[in-house]
């Protein structure tokens, strides 16, 4: 079943500690809400094979829902599932390019070669900077009253843990499988204007997941990041005139082989899905893709996704309210 206390904690990073010396060793992070410690405990080790995590760091983050997050008070929201909120879901949102996750170990001799210096590098900035806010998706665990915290010592011992993708898990971790339930590190830091974005993921954890129990596809493929023959390049998100817009996403075949795009689909931040034209797509060959009313690109910042015959995601990106503002204008991801 799915995680039953996802959320987002949002406060400051006030201390953080390394803990070494166990099966599953954490980053520790201290946050203080409203009056309130939390402890955020954050996976630096995989229990199951390859134990290195991957990672991504995206030190200029940029992505719609950063400004749903700004208006959000200190201490812990409880989220609904599903993707009207500020919930996360690596498969199905463009939170970053996942082409770009790498492997690194939890602990390594000498500085900045492992995932625990790679966390501390980020949340001691944090800790630095008086601005600083940190949103940290995951579950929240019970608070232990009467129970000292662990590792920092404060009462009651309260925390959020499951900081990384929650699905298309493999073995007894199967059972955590959800959608729209991912965790992450988003540091916003407002005296830099920029975001921070953390995100981690196992290497056993599957990319092509079920729509409803966020399970590994029975036919999923054997993934191959950076092999995804169509891509989208460009679209026309604001257009000039009245409603309805008549936005366009253009396609590229980055492959060397003609890609046929029967029964494929493009679909927008709500989940709205629209077909594509029934065309072979030549290698280096691009496609001006008229979108249907059903489809709708908001000026508000949003997301594109693009789906082949079976639904498996095949690419997807992501816009800011700051690149739709411009009218008339094509964006180039």
């Amino acid at each position: 079943m799915p995680l039953t206390s996802y959320g987002v904690l949002v406060g400051r990073a006030v201390d953080a500690r390394r803990e070494g010396g166990t099966d599953t060793p954490h980053y520790q992070i201290r946050v203080g809400a409203d009056g309130v410690s939390y402890r955020i405990a954050v996976n630096v080790r995989s229990q199951d094979y390859p134990s290195e995590l991957l990672y991504r760091v995206d030190e200029d983050f940029r992505h719609p829902i950063t400004a749903q997050l700004t208006s959000l008070t200190p201490g812990w929201h409880l989220l609904d599932n599903g993707p009207a909120g500020v919930n996360l879901d690596y498969v199905r949102q463009t939170l970053f390019d996942r082409t770009l996750l790498r492997p690194l170990p939890a602990d390594v001799a000498g500085p900045g070669n492992d995932l625990g210096d790679l966390l501390d590098d980020q949340v001691q900035r944090a800790i630095r900077e008086p601005a600083a806010v940190v949103y940290s998706f995951g579950e929240r665990w019970p608070s232990e009253n009467g129970v000292p915290d662990k590792i920092f010592g404060f009462q009651p011992g309260n925390g959020v843990h499951d900081i990384h993708m929650n699905q298309g898990n493999v073995g007894t971790f199967r059972k955590d499988d959800g959608v729209w339930q991912d965790g992450a590190l988003l540091i916003a830091l407002p005296d830099q204007q920029r975001w921070v974005g953390i995100f981690l993921a196992f290497q056993s954890q599957s990319w092509h997941t079920d729509d409803k129990t966020g399970h590994t596809l029975v036919d999923a493929p054997i993934e191959e990041f950076g092999a995804e023959p169509v891509r989208i390049v460009a679209a026309l998100i604001n257009p000039v005139g009245p409603a309805p817009e008549a936005e366009t996403v253009t396609l590229l075949n980055a492959s060397p082989n003609p890609v046929d795009l029967t029964g494929w689909h493009v679909v927008d931040r709500a989940l709205h899905v629209g077909p594509l034209p029934s065309a072979v797509l030549e290698p280096g060959a691009t496609l001006l893709v008229h979108l249907p009313p059903t489809v709708q690109l908001g000026n508000k910042g949003g997301e594109i996704t693009l789906l082949d015959s079976k639904g498996l995601k095949i690419h997807g990106v992501a816009y800011t309210a700051d690149q739709a503002a411009r009218s008339g204008w094509t964006v180039v991801f």
